[in-house]
């Protein structure tokens, strides 16, 4: 079934039409990406990608949460085990399994991404199933080896403008600096993501911790932990880098004094580690980040709120990042005062709030972000980077921030070819949005057309300062 050019647009034929003009004008702007998880090997080697699972089924936590909640293995779909115990690697098995249990993914937004990618970038109209699916991988797989399907070259064709991954602070960046090398036009930038080295509860904390002094040549100490930090943000702005991005549990801020903050690192140095502890080193390096971020330009992301590793036996299996994530209540009034304190006025900081508690939207994250200078809304997040996610987000903000306190849209992906469809989708539903303030009276059809030309593309890149 090709897709329908009316999708995501209201059913009302004159508010449909409204849509239809505005979608119009933004539907072929440049995709600013400035927060995303592709991998920078492939910018930098450009090798092409295997086979249809590879590209489609294994990077996709969406994919990958469905299937298992319907009992199925991760092995079964490729996902390697950290005790090295085989795994399934005949990307034809896997692609099979996808496809007869593609009917899982009915009205869920990864349908509508996979069936974008499909139609637009390999011209297939047809619906998976297990009847087609032998077919349809062996078209795939083909088209898979033309030069056109390599990374830069589908760079390009998802007239991708900028695009930046999420690098570890300890991650020496070699991938970047080959893409520089190379002469490649293609705008790939890291972002810094300390939080490896700031969250003193999570797994390999302490070697991490030793490797990131050691790569900053710094000695063990709360001074020289904090210049390791400034020392490996310059590394990576010096590659490119405008952002950083931090994944805490909560959104809890704290501004110790120095001495109290040098004991608490001593502290959290310690294999016995309380959870207070931890969480108060996590809630001062948020500011001790801001107050860097004043000093170098860099733009902060905070996503609060996940209960990371929600299931022990598949993260002890499988480790990070593989589906067992969960929202949690998320406090931003009381967490984040110790911060905005300090920085709440400061023009040199931008601080982009996401959030996987939507009860925030209106009753906290709207009302501070229409007044804190530094705040701004970033776009909804994980769970709820979907049509009616993103629908309620506009209704919820709207009223009391305005549009030019949120940041666009950004991807927050591993699947690559999900990228064009998920800008397509973010344009297509405020468009909508923008189409019913029109036909309420609210705004008149200029002003749409340049929030609507805003939204999908200058809001990211001044946010971002890209």
């Amino acid at each position: 079934m090709p897709l329908h050019p009316d999708r995501l647009f209201p059913a009302e034929p004159g508010i449909r039409s409204i849509a239809r003009s505005l979608y119009e004008q933004v539907h072929s702007l440049p995709i600013i990406s400035p927060h995303g998880h592709t991998d920078p090997d492939w910018y930098a080697y450009d090798q092409p990608f295997p086979d249809p699972a590879t590209l489609f089924v294994k990077p996709d936590h969406y994919i990958l949460r469905m299937l298992y909640s319907q009992g199925m293995r991760m092995e079964d779909f490729g996902v390697p085990r950290l005790d090295g115990e085989p795994v399934e690697a005949d990307g034809r098995r896997i692609w099979r399994r996808f496809a007869e249990n593609y009917h899982l993914f009915r009205g869920t937004p990864s349908r509508l991404w996979f069936e974008h990618a499909l139609e637009t970038v390999f011209g297939i109209e047809e619906r998976l199933d297990a009847q087609n699916a032998d077919r349809l991988y062996e078209r795939l797989a083909a088209q898979l080896s033309e030069p056109g399907m390599r990374p830069r070259a589908l760079y390009q064709c998802f007239n991708i403008e900028a695009i930046s991954t999420t690098d570890s602070a300890t991650d020496p960046l070699a991938a970047h600096d080959t893409i520089k090398a190379s002469g490649w036009q293609g705008r790939v930038l890291p972002a810094y993501r300390p939080d490896a080295v700031v969250d003193p509860a999570r797994k390999g904390f302490h070697a991490e911790l030793e490797r990131f002094h050691e790569m900053a040549a710094t000695p063990e100490t709360y001074a020289g932990y904090l210049e390791a930090h400034r020392i490996r943000r310059a590394y990576f702005k010096e590659r490119g880098a405008t952002s950083t991005d931090h994944g805490h549990p909560s959104a809890r801020t704290a501004n110790l004094s120095p001495a109290v903050a040098a004991d608490l690192f001593d502290r959290v140095r310690r294999p016995d580690v309380s959870n207070e502890d931890a969480e108060l080193f996590r809630a001062q390096m948020l500011t001790e980040m801001a107050r860097m971020s004043v000093d170098d330009g860099l733009v902060m992301q905070l996503h609060p709120g996940s209960f990371r590793n929600h299931n022990p036996s598949l993260f002890a299996d499988f480790g990070f990042d593989k589906g067992a994530d969960i929202p949690t209540r998320t406090d931003y009034v009381h967490d984040l005062k110790p911060l905005l304190d300090v920085f709440g006025n400061d023009s040199r900081l931008t601080l982009i709030l996401f959030t996987l508690d939507e009860t925030s939207y209106g009753r906290e994250l709207a009302p501070l972000a229409g007044h804190y200078p530094i705040l701004r809304l970033g776009p909804p997040w994980w769970f709820f980077d979907s049509p009616e996610g993103m629908r309620r987000f506009r209704e919820l903000t709207t009223e009391t921030a305005g549009f030019y306190n949120t940041v666009g849209f950004n991807d927050d992906t591993r699947a690559f070819c999900s990228i064009p469809a998920r800008h397509d989708m973010a344009r297509r539903v405020d468009c909508a949005y923008l189409a019913g303030l029109v036909a309420d009276h609210r705004l008149d059809e200029a002003e749409a057309h340049e929030i609507a030309h805003d939204l999908a593309y200058g809001l990211a890149k001044k946010a971002y300062r890209l």
